[in-house]
C-alpha cells in the first residue's frame, strides 16, 4: 500500500498526507486498495464511521470520509474517528468554513497574477462521468468559485507553465481540474481534462496529475485547526525547470 503519513491525530479525527495514485474510498469498478482500507486496518473501531453510500446495489466502504480527493491529487485530508466527529466536520464543510488551498503546476502563463474563476459547474455533454464549466454543460449547474494566485510562471523546452496556489470556496466534484480547463490552462498530468496538452506536452517529467491538497483551515467546537502539508518532491523539482 502507498504510505499514508498521520500528520495529526487527537479522539476524535485524524489529518493524514494522501499519496497520489491511492484511491480514497471503493468505487465498485474494482478491488484498489484504498485510504479507508489503510484506516480501517490501524482504526477498527471507526468501522461504520460516517454516510452509507449505496451503488449497484451495494454498500460501499467509506468508514472515515468527511471529503475527499482524486486518486491522482495528493495532500492533505481529515478522518473522523467516531460519528459526532464526522458528523461535526460534515457541517463545517457544508457552511463552507473550511478553508483549503492547493497547489497547481498549469499548462500556459497566466495573464494575470491573480483572479477567480467563477463558473457553475455541470455535467459533460460528450461523457456524462465528467464535469464541465463550459457552454454546453448539461443537468444541474452548480455554484462554484476559485481564486487563484500565480506563484511563478516561465518555459520549459519552449513550452509555457505556471505554478499556482488554488483557493476552492465551493467543493464541486472535480472543480479545480474543470475550473482551470475552462479557462485553457488545465492541471499538468490531467489525463481527464487536459486533452490535446497533455498528449502534446512534455509534462516536465511529472508522471501524475500536478495537484497538491497544501493547507486546510477551520474551527471545530471553539478550537483553531491550521495544517499544511509540504508540496510533494516532483511538483517541486518541476517548479524549478521553468
Amino acid at each position: 500500500m502507498n504510505e499514508v503519513e498521520i500528520i495529526f491525530e487527537n479522539e476524535d479525527f485524524l489529518v493524514i498526507n494522501k499519496p497520489a495514485g491511492l484511491l480514497v474510498h471503493e468505487d465498485g469498478n474494482g478491488d484498489e486498495t484504498t485510504v479507508v482500507d489503510w484506516f480501517l486496518q490501524h482504526y477498527p473501531d471507526a468501522k461504520g464511521v460516517g454516510e452509507p453510500r449505496i451503488l449497484h446495489g451495494k454498500e460501499l466502504e467509506r468508514s472515515g470520509i468527511v471529503h475527499r480527493l482524486d486518486k491522482d491529487t495528493s495532500g492533505i485530508m481529515l478522518l473522523a474517528l467516531n460519528q459526532d466527529s464526522f458528523a461535526n466536520l460534515k457541517q463545517i464543510f457544508l457552511d463552507r468554513v473550511v478553508k483549503k488551498e492547493y497547489r497547481a503546476i498549469v499548462y500556459g502563463n497566466m495573464k494575470d497574477k491573480w483572479g477567480t474563476i467563477n463558473r457553475s459547474i455541470g455535467r459533460n455533454a460528450k461523457d456524462f462521468r465528467l464535469r464541465s464549466a463550459e457552454r454546453g454543460a448539461k443537468g444541474t449547474l452548480r455554484e462554484s468559485v476559485t481564486e487563484w494566485e500565480q506563484l511563478k510562471c516561465g518555459e520549459y523546452q519552449g513550452e509555457k507553465f505556471a505554478s499556482l496556489r488554488l483557493r476552492p470556496k465551493t467543493g464541486r466534484m472535480h472543480q479545480l481540474r474543470v475550473h482551470m480547463k475552462a479557462v485553457d490552462h488545465p492541471i499538468v498530468g490531467d489525463n481527464l481534462y487536459a486533452g490535446a496538452k497533455l498528449k502534446q506536452s512534455n509534462n516536465l517529467g511529472i508522471e501524475r496529475l500536478a495537484l497538491h491538497a497544501h493547507k486546510l483551515l477551520f474551527e471545530l467546537n471553539g478550537e483553531q485547526y491550521d495544517f499544511t502539508v509540504p508540496v510533494p518532491n516532483d511538483i517541486e523539482e518541476a517548479e524549478k525547470l521553468f
